[in-house]
C-alpha cells in the first residue's frame, strides 16, 4: 500500500481558524514542514498559530496561491466563507475552491485534504451542505490522491458550533426546540478531528481519492446533545418542543442570544433538519483513530473554554 512518507512540505489554509491553527503543531509533531496561508497575519497570531512560514493572500482572487503552493506535497483546504456574506456564500465558496484546485493542480500538489460536512442519507441538502459537497468534488478532482473528511458538530473549546450551543444553554433558562430536535447526529471530539487530518497526510493511496465520514461513537439527537452539554455544565435546562421549524426566525433569535452572525447560524440550522450520520464506521480503522466518547469530549471542550476566556 503506497504512502506519502514524512517529512512532507504541507500547506494549511484557513490557518486563522480553530482547526487550522490547531493542526499546525500537530503536523509539526509528525515532522512535516508547515506553511500557512491566510489573509491576515494579525488574525493568524490571534488564533495562536505559530508559523515561521506564512503566505498572505486571498483564495477568492487567487493572490498568493502560486507562492503558497510552491513545492507543497500535501495541502489542507480549511476555508469556509459563510460568515458576513449572506446567501452569496455558495457561489463564493465554489469560486474559491475552483481557484485553489487549479493552482494546486498546476503546482503538482500530490494530495489535498479537505474537512467538510456529513450529508443526509435522503439526499436533501441544505445550502451549507450542498456548498460543502461542491467544494469537496472540486478538490478531489484536482489531485489524484486527495482525501475528504466529512464531520458533523465538532466538540472543542474553540469550535464555533460548540461554543454557540454553550452560549444558548448559558443564556436561555428554557430551551424552545424546533421539530429538528429529534434528528440524530454523531458529534466528534476536536482532538479526533485533528488525528484524522494528520493521518490523512500519509494514509495509503488505497484510502485516497474519496470522501470518508467521521464521527464519534455516540449517536444522539440534537436535544440529547444539548442535554449532555447542560449536564456537564451543571445547568439543567427544561426543553419546550415546538411542532414546527421556522428556521429563519429561530436562527435570528438564536444568533442574537449567542451574539453570533445570523448569516452563519441560519445555514447551519438548515442542516439540522435531517439526520446527519456517517454512512459507516470504517474511517477509524483506516486512519488509526480511536474516537472519544461524547461526555469526555464535552468535558474537555468546556475545560478548554474556561482556560481561554
Amino acid at each position: 500500500m503506497s504512502r506519502l512518507q514524512a517529512p512532507l512540505q504541507t500547506l494549511v489554509t484557513g490557518v486563522s481558524g480553530y482547526v487550522g491553527a490547531a493542526l499546525v503543531p500537530r503536523l509539526a509533531r509528525d515532522g512535516h514542514a508547515v506553511r500557512g496561508f491566510a489573509r491576515s497575519r494579525e488574525r493568524v497570531e490571534a488564533a495562536g498559530a505559530q508559523l515561521d512560514d506564512l503566505v498572505l493572500g486571498d483564495a477568492t482572487t487567487g493572490a498568493g496561491l502560486d507562492r503558497a503552493l510552491d513545492g507543497v506535497d500535501v495541502a489542507y483546504y480549511l476555508i469556509h466563507s459563510m460568515e458576513g456574506v449572506g446567501g452569496g456564500f455558495v457561489d463564493l465558496e465554489r469560486r474559491q475552491a475552483e481557484a485553489f484546485a487549479r493552482a494546486a493542480s498546476e503546482a503538482g500538489v500530490r494530495r489535498i485534504v479537505y474537512l467538510g460536512g456529513l450529508l443526509p442519507s435522503d439526499g436533501a441538502l441544505s445550502r451549507h451542505l450542498a456548498s460543502r459537497l461542491t467544494v469537496e468534488q472540486a478538490l478531489l478532482d484536482a489531485a489524484p490522491h486527495s482525501v475528504a473528511l466529512r464531520a458533523s458538530i465538532v466538540v472543542a473549546g474553540r469550535s464555533r458550533s460548540f461554543r454557540f450551543l454553550v452560549r444558548l444553554i448559558e443564556r436561555l433558562p428554557v430551551l424552545a426546540l424546533p421539530a429538528w430536535r429529534s434528528n440524530r447526529t454523531q458529534p466528534i471530539d476536536g482532538r479526533d478531528v485533528l488525528e484524522y487530518l494528520a493521518a490523512a497526510a500519509t494514509v495509503g493511496t488505497r484510502h485516497t481519492g474519496r470522501a470518508w465520514d467521521i464521527g464519534g461513537p455516540d449517536v444522539v439527537s440534537y436535544q440529547e446533545l444539548l442535554e449532555a452539554i447542560s449536564r456537564v455544565m451543571l445547568l439543567p435546562r427544561p426543553a419546550i418542543s415546538l411542532p414546527f421549524n421556522l428556521t429563519p426566525v429561530a436562527s435570528v433569535v438564536a444568533a442574537a442570544v449567542a451574539q453570533e452572525d445570523p448569516g452563519l447560524i441560519e445555514p447551519l440550522m438548515e442542516s439540522l433538519e435531517h439526520d446527519l450520520l456517517p454512512r459507516d464506521n470504517a474511517a477509524a480503522a483506516a486512519f488509526g483513530v480511536r474516537p472519544h466518547r461524547l461526555q469526555a469530549a464535552v468535558e474537555r471542550a468546556l475545560r478548554d473554554m474556561e482556560s481561554t476566556t
